[in-house]
């Protein structure tokens, strides 16, 4: 009995033994887990969980278990209405901005389509003036007014300076910004080398303006002769026909003016021996013999004036003589207005427009700006301080000699100075 007992003990003894074996290996194999469910210790080292992401891990949504605060929701949620709301302000913003740019520049192009339209007929205007007074509508008469373009001398065409690149005609007018606007041409037939870099000028204020009146360095109408020969006056007619042709022109009192202030109102050699002189010996009563030098007459006090220049303009012996200068000979005589059709002409009083109009005309505005030198300030104004020494016969003997130029621009006459 007491050895069947023993064996009945250590069966049970056994038996719990293996079944605690059991126990423990499945416990580290994972069969079950006697330790409640936590969370990973170490989830602070790795990033959270994203919905719908192979890691995120399904839990209810309640108050205690939520990982998103229902406060910190409604603050994303109304963070992502006002951002969406500035991002559609924002929006709004750029479409007005955009619109009211597309605004502007339609009322910019329409203000220059306006002033476009409004220079067009202007110049037409300019245009018909001339043809009217060549066509004697006016009753003014004046010499070569009805000659043609033929009959007119080699001499008297080397104002009309050619450019064949741009196949461009320019007129110049001395006292009517002809400094720039021959700067202007040099620069379009690249007729004048730079000395600091080579090549030729691209900039019409960078060509030196004492150059520009070098007659060698442009094409006249002069020189076809020369240079073509017989066939000369019918390369000048076909140029005529084909090219721009423009002039420059100005009040014709005011640019005598202007004329005397520049040649005569400060010490000029070539202008004081050819003329200053010859008016002083006339006019002047000088005692003894003239100074031989401007800078000696001026020194001495002694030079002419604007009263003696118009007495010398006047003079019958003048005419006589020779053909006026440049600069104080009428435009009808430089430029030939009867018979050169002109297709653009610009006034010094509104030289600015005009000039920005004619480049766009000889599509040459790409290329260059017209100079923005000093402008000539002589003004209208001036001329009744000016004609205030000069007899009333005088003035209006002087008009009668200008009269066809006040004329065919379109300048009024100067009742005032001829009255007064």
């Amino acid at each position: 009995m007491g050895t069947w007992r023993g064996l009945r003990v250590a069966f049970v003894l056994g038996s719990l033994f293996m079944i605690l074996l059991i126990i423990v290996y499945w416990d580290d194999v994972g069969g079950f887990n006697l330790y409640p469910l936590q969370e990973p210790k170490h989830e602070s080292l790795h990033p959270r969980a994203t919905a719908g992401s192979p890691h995120s891990t399904s839990r209810p949504q309640n108050s205690s278990s939520s990982p998103v605060p229902t406060t910190a929701r409604s603050t994303t949620l109304v963070s992502e209405e006002t951002g969406g709301a500035a991002e559609e302000h924002t929006e709004e913003e750029g479409k007005e901005k955009q619109e009211q740019r597309q605004q502007e520049t339609r009322e910019d192009e329409e203000k220059e389509r306006s002033r476009t339209t409004a220079d067009n007929r202007e110049q037409e205007d300019r245009k018909q003036r001339i043809m009217d007074v060549c066509s004697g509508k006016d009753a003014v008469e004046f010499p070569g007014s009805t000659r043609p373009f033929e009959q007119i001398p080699n001499r008297e065409l080397d104002h009309l300076i050619v450019d064949d690149t741009h196949q461009i005609i320019y007129c110049y007018v001395p006292k009517v910004a002809c400094t720039n606007w021959k700067r202007v041409m040099v620069v379009l037939s690249q007729s004048l080398i730079s000395p600091s870099s080579g090549k030729p000028y691209t900039d019409p204020e960078a060509v030196p303006p004492d150059l520009v009146h070098n007659s060698s360095i442009h094409l006249t109408f002069a020189k076809f002769w020369r240079h073509y020969g017989s066939l000369s006056r019918h390369l000048m007619a076909l140029k005529l026909q084909h090219y721009t042709k423009f002039l420059f022109v100005r009040d014709p009192f005011v640019r005598l003016i202007s004329a005397f202030r520049n040649k005569f109102g400060r010490p000029n050699e070539d202008f004081y021996k050819q003329f200053g002189s010859v008016m002083l010996r006339r006019y002047a009563n000088v005692s003894g013999s003239l100074p031989e030098t401007a800078a000696e007459a001026f020194a001495a006090g002694i030079k002419p004036t604007f009263q003696q220049f118009i007495t010398y303009l006047l003079d019958p012996e003048t005419e006589r003589e020779s053909i006026f200068n440049e600069h104080w000979r009428q435009v009808y005589r430089l430029c030939h207005p009867c018979q050169v059709k002109y297709d653009f002409i610009g006034r010094l009083e509104s030289l600015e427009t005009d000039a920005e109009h004619l480049l766009k005309l000889l599509e040459v505005d790409h290329l260059l700006h017209f100079p923005s030198g000093a402008r000539n300030r002589t003004a209208a104004s001036w001329e009744r301080d000016w004609f205030a020494q000069i007899p009333i016969a005088m003035r209006r003997e002087l008009y009668k000699l200008y009269e066809p130029d006040f004329e065919l621009f379109g300048y009024p006459k100067p009742d005032s100075t001829l009255h007064q």
